[in-house]
């Protein structure tokens, strides 16, 4: 098998012979050999042993079929060399046991030791770079979703300390976030020296600020990764998260390649409010997957038939998928998606030689 470089031309607005696909969360719960492994290891266990991780990267690649492989690995994971103890709770997810909610608290977040606290990430990435036939994404949480974690002491739905010390101490805010833009860069620059091939800044919950807040609070953080990382030659990826359509008109000058589509704001939409200056990658809701298979693949088809109007587009969720996805309607799926995209193309090229 040849090199697969679909995903990595996609991203950069150049023709394709098939629409690339890939899937958030695809290394996880709906596989039922992952499931075993983590009766044995906590994520985090699996995170420290580069071989298992790598290997868990693999495997959706190998039963799925997909363009690009994303890193087994966790977005809080360099923030433990930074300062913070946390733990990943089952059924509840990264619970913090000193919250940050005072300038003190900032003030003792230490610079990321990468190579130092994240060498077993970085060999996870070394390995795949030499066994992946197809690229790999590697990422990092974004500021907003990291500190929403810190701050609240775990997941929460309201963010309400978040938005309390964003308004009330803003100095302290601002700081906050430019310790973790620093993590961010040092982290997402070490592992395209390691083997990354993209890399993707996911940005799950910061759809729960305004357009107006997430201007004055948020972007200049998210900006600064991308200006200080463009001189990286790989793809570079802003997924804003679900609930986010109304921030999308505020990127218009962000240096990234692709910006991620939740399945709220249709793939031309999102286009036109973030300017055309991106390709776009989305944006099927999750838990279609549910549906029967001839309801997926018709709203596959016309999300196919939307995004190939324009060079530029990776098929994906709108989300990551979820425990009860079934691994043969993905597999199903991602064989539809390049079956049809490819004969889309072709009938479009050959409408274009005649006219």
């Amino acid at each position: 098998m040849t090199y697969n470089d679909t995903f990595i031309r996609a991203c950069r607005k150049q023709e394709t012979e098939h629409i690339p696909v890939w899937y958030m969360r695809q290394a996880g719960r709906y596989d039922p050999d992952y499931r075993k492994i983590k009766e044995k290891y906590s994520l985090l266990e699996i995170s420290r042993q580069p071989e298992l991780a790598a290997e868990i990267t693999m495997m959706p690649v190998r039963k799925l079929g997909v363009d690009a492989a994303i890193l087994y690995s966790d977005i809080m994971n360099p923030v433990a060399s930074i300062g913070v103890e946390f733990d990943i709770v089952q059924n509840i997810g990264p619970v913090i046991q000193r919250p940050i909610r005072s300038s003190a608290d900032v003030e003792r977040l230490k610079p990321v030791d990468v190579e130092g606290d994240l060498g077993h990430i970085l060999e996870t990435i070394a390995i795949l770079d030499k066994e992946l036939k197809v690229p790999l994404i590697t990422f990092a949480g974004a500021p907003f979703t990291i500190a929403s974690y810190l701050i609240e002491g775990r997941p929460s739905k309201s963010y309400i300390r978040t938005k309390e010390l964003m308004y009330t101490q803003p100095k302290v805010w601002a700081m906050l976030m430019d310790k973790l833009g620093d993590m961010v860069i040092a982290y997402l620059r070490a592992h395209v020296r390691s083997g990354g091939k993209a890399f993707q800044l996911f940005d799950s919950w910061v759809g729960a600020l305004s357009p107006q807040d997430f201007e004055v609070f948020v972007l200049p953080t998210v900006s600064r990764i991308f200006a200080e990382l463009s001189d990286l030659d790989v793809p570079k990826i802003y997924f804003p998260g679900v609930s986010s359509g109304e921030l999308l008109s505020t990127l218009t000058g962000l240096q990234a390649d692709v910006i991620g589509l939740d399945w709220r704001v249709p793939l031309d939409e999102g286009r036109r409010r973030t300017g055309g200056n991106f390709a776009i990658q989305g944006n099927l809701d999750p838990y279609i997957l549910t549906a029967p298979m001839e309801l997926i693949k018709d709203r596959a088809k016309a999300l196919i038939d939307e995004g190939i109007r324009e060079p530029g587009y990776v098929f994906n969720l709108g989300h990551g998928l979820f425990p009860e996805a079934s691994l043969d309607k993905l597999r199903e799926l991602t064989e539809y998606v390049h079956d049809y995209s490819k004969e889309a193309l072709a009938l479009r090229e050959a409408a274009r030689l005649r006219s």
